[in-house]
């Protein structure tokens, strides 16, 4: 009697890794690899975001802090009455819990823990929406330093990717795969991401219409890194070439995204790869990081399969048991994939817009958003460099030391650093300080005040602080304008610099014109004056 033929874990592989091509659109294919790995590159950007608001939380949000939520939770609640009405528009634990620092450390602390479980390949919906309650809870209440793109991003690509997962299982691989319906969710957001960059950038800057942007790029981005001025030392058709494939990738290849298999895969490898671009030429905090997650939903079983270690496959094969969703979780998900598809309406509108705005939410829960980057570029670098003093009175020979953030040039000498996908906030609030306002500059008043003070948890957000014994006795800020080092400058220099002109004039706690503009904002110099 012939024997029955056994299937080898080879053959599984090969049979898990060759779905049949049926039709064009191959409408067989399989998503359980794309979730895993989806999953696992979110739960890394989660990780660092969290972990930057564990270490960085306190100063920028406690009760000392820059913009202590505290007070803004107090605010709202006197204006709006408390209660539901608050929280249904700015939706945070912290009006249920309480805005203390303890809270803040809290909430950060936990949603580290929770990125790392889900990290590591726990992959369930409860756990999605807990790491989503998390963020957002100091996102809508964070102002200054919550206001980037990719805060309202990350929210909406971690409530999306709660409809991947099962309720009832923590395993990497569960016995359900994830539903069609929102891995197509996660291509129409890559779309909306790059669309909304790629047509941000040629209707406001002409110089993505002259191709010469990339000329100037590399030495004015917020955060450059070490391969920056080799990137901006390049000849003009290597930065030319660089802002034809920008174009290609943004606002060429999102058309391929729901198309053929084959195109599908190449309008993904073309977002992937040029994420990757960004990352080596530059720090944009966790965005280009965070923009990979949509576009791996480009890719089937069949195409991860073929990068994936055999022995991984098989297993990913053998524990999903079950060939779609339990019917809840289909109904949810087509349910949750209607209200994207409502809410999209007005990011398309704002896409077709000639005012096209560039980072946008259009709902308190940011579940569809519109987004945008690199609108407009600098021509120049120009810096706000902060500095003190301890002498007693401001003359010609007043000795100013300098504070140094993280990542920001300051020293010439000092190298640019690598810090993606962590995000030093107050980095990038510098960056942006020489373009506000005098109403939108109340941040940076108390952050004054608390540093004249001595506050160590504000003075510690500081790389070089050179008043961490005792505070100074005056403050000043001066614009410096920066340039990459070249020939004929100090051996071991990353930078030349030239003063432009004052920024702000000294301050200190006993200036009347100092307590006048910091009570604008609600803040004194006295003590205990927040």
């Amino acid at each position: 009697m012939e024997q029955p033929e056994v299937e080898t874990d080879e053959d599984l592989a090969v049979r898990f890794a060759a779905r049949p091509l049926d039709r064009l659109f191959d409408p067989n294919a399989t998503f359980v690899l794309t979730r895993f790995v989806l999953l696992r590159w979110l739960g890394l950007v989660y990780f660092f975001a969290f972990l930057a608001l564990a270490i960085e939380g306190v100063p920028l949000f406690g009760a000392r802090g820059i913009l202590p939520i505290a007070d803004l939770v107090r605010e709202l609640n006197t204006v709006s009455g408390g209660g539901f009405q608050t929280f249904r528009h700015l939706p945070s634990l912290f009006f249920i819990i309480g805005a203390s620092d303890t809270a803040i450390r809290f909430v950060a602390w936990t949603g580290v823990a929770l990125s790392f479980a889900l990290l590591a390949g726990a992959t369930n919906g409860a756990l999605m929406a807990v790491l989503w309650i998390l963020y957002a809870s100091i996102s809508n209440l964070g102002q200054d330093f919550t206001g980037f793109g990719w805060e309202i991003q990350l929210l909406e690509t971690g409530i999306l990717a709660a409809f991947l997962c099962p309720i009832a299982s923590l395993r990497p691989f569960p016995k359900t795969p994830p539903p069609t319906v929102i891995i197509w969710a996660f291509r129409w957001l890559i779309v909306r991401i790059m669309w909304g960059a790629g047509l941000i950038k040629v209707r406001n800057d002409p110089c993505w219409r002259d191709l010469t942007c990339l000329a100037y790029h590399y030495q004015t981005q917020p955060l450059p890194n070490p391969l920056s001025p080799v990137l901006h030392h390049a000849p003009m058709w290597f930065h030319k070439l660089g802002v034809i494939v920008n174009h290609a990738v943004e606002l060429g290849a999102p058309f391929f995204a729901f198309g053929p298999r084959v195109a599908r895969n190449a309008a993904g490898i073309s977002f992937i790869g040029f994420q990757f671009i960004l990352i080596a030429s530059g720090n944009l905090s966790f965005l280009n990081w965070l923009t990979i997650v949509p576009a791996i939903g480009c890719f089937d079983d069949r195409a991860l399969a073929k990068i994936l270690p055999a022995g991984f496959v098989r297993y990913a094969e053998r524990a999903t048991t079950a060939d779609r969703p339990t019917n809840v979780h289909r109904y949810v998900a087509l349910g949750y994939a209607l209200v994207v598809a409502i809410l999209s309406f007005e990011p398309i509108a704002n896409l077709l817009s000639e005012q096209q705005a560039m980072n946008r939410s259009y709902e308190p829960l940011h579940l569809v958003n519109t987004y945008g980057a690199f609108g407009s570029i600098d021509r120049e670098r120009v810096e706000v460099i902060l500095e003190g003093t301890s002498d007693a009175d401001i003359d010609e020979h007043t000795k100013w030391l300098p504070y140094e953030l993280p990542c920001k040039p300051g020293d010439v000498m000092r190298r640019p650093c690598v810090v993606g996908p962590y995000h030093h906030r107050l980095d990038w609030q510098f960056w942006f300080l020489r373009f506000a306002p005098p109403e939108d500059q109340g941040w940076y008043l108390h952050m004054e005040l608390q540093l004249l003070r001595g506050d160590r948890e504000v003075g510690s957000l500081f790389a070089k602080n050179p008043f961490r014994d005792a505070p100074p006795r005056f403050l000043r800020a001066e614009l410096y304008r920066y340039e990459f080092a070249g020939r004929g400058d100090p051996p071991g220099a990353w930078w030349r610099r030239t003063k432009v002109q004052d920024f702000s004039p000294p301050v200190s706690l006993d200036d009347p014109e100092f307590d006048y503009e910091l009570a604008r904002f609600g803040w004194s110099t006295a003590p205990n004056g927040d």
